[in-house]
């Protein structure tokens, strides 16, 4: 089921990101979030699964966005239940600007498989492979800095962290400067930036700070395939967001930590992702005469596979493709 699902996920995500790429450097972050929103569900609808949305981007009324509970895909009898957690498109303000790394991605699993995590803010701490189990969220930073190090047989200053451009990580900036270790700011994407952590050659050995709970799902399934590991703490704004996320069903224990398996403990576990703009470790949509290029990133926990597919999308099957395959 697995090795299926991961070809129809892929799918999915090279068709939101064709359509949101199409408003690259317009300025218009809402239409672009709306394109791709409308591409992944015209998309789902042609898989056969019966497919629930547990990650989102709201609740029902807030639809045309896919929203919490909605069912997907063609529900024949005996199909699987699988839940899907959708990120349609993480950097909506960077296909807006034009700026690089924004993708988009979605992670599936077998019914229960991730968790139904709540639109509330997530401390995390993401590493790689190499430095997976060497590191403890409730330790200062400089104390990971030196693990992290230690593990990739490497000295701090040759780290390099990444972290969200916001005030509230001042600190963790200073901490972090301090130590010697090297920082990049990102302006949005902290997904994006977690999986690289855990692919060899990006340049990028940990992040760290506060980001998005459902981003948090979605990282955990990457890492989980990839062998690298998020621990986590939910980080609530209100106590709007502490008594939802007890609806929900999840812990309003701020000093809970949750680890890679909390978050996407399922075992016929699958990630995509597509590059829209150019990133660190995904191409961008190229379009040409008749046609797109996309570049993706798919993965299956229980196949060990992570594949990278190059796809050349044929708009106009009669118009020969202006393209160098």
């Amino acid at each position: 089921m697995e090795t299926l699902l991961a070809l129809e996920m892929v799918r999915v995500t090279e068709a939101a990101a064709i359509a949101s790429a199409r408003y690259m450097g317009r300025g218009e972050r809402d239409a672009a979030d709306r394109a791709a929103v409308e591409a992944m569900r015209r998309t789902f609808d042609e898989v056969e699964m019966a497919g629930t949305i547990v990650i989102g981007e709201g609740e029902r009324d807030e639809a045309p966005m896919l929203y919490i509970g909605e069912q997907v895909g063609i529900a024949d009898p005996g199909q699987p239940e699988i839940d899907i957690a959708v990120d349609p498109l993480e950097g909506t303000n960077l296909v807006a600007m034009g700026l690089a790394n924004a993708i988009t991605v979605l992670a599936a699993s077998e019914k229960g498989g991730l968790l139904n995590a709540p639109d509330t803010y997530m401390e995390k701490l993401c590493v790689g492979p190499v430095a997976a189990g060497h590191v403890d969220i409730r330790l200062p930073p400089v104390e990971n800095l030196n693990r992290i190090a230690a593990a990739l047989g490497r000295q701090v200053g040759d780290l390099t962290v990444v972290i969200l451009d916001r005030p509230r990580h001042a600190e963790l900036i200073d901490s972090i400067r301090g130590a010697g270790a090297r920082i990049k700011l990102i302006s949005d994407g902290d997904l994006s930036a977690a999986v690289s952590c855990a692919v060899m050659g990006t340049g990028v050995h940990a992040v760290m700070g506060i980001g998005g709970a459902p981003e948090g799902v979605l990282t955990a399934a990457a890492l989980r395939c990839l062998g690298g590991e998020i621990q986590a703490r939910l980080r609530f704004r209100n106590d709007e967001e502490r008594a939802r996320a007890e609806r929900m069903g999840t812990s309003s224990d701020e000093e809970r930590v949750y680890s890679t398996t909390d978050l996407a403990p399922g075992e016929n576990l699958v990630f995509s992702a597509t590059g829209v703009t150019e990133g660190d470790l995904l191409n961008g949509v190229r379009f040409f005469g008749g046609g797109a290029r996309t570049h993706s990133l798919v993965m299956g926990y229980q196949s060990k596979q992570v594949r990278f597919v190059d796809t050349v999308h044929m708009f106009d099957r009669d118009r020969p493709p202006s393209v160098r395959l």
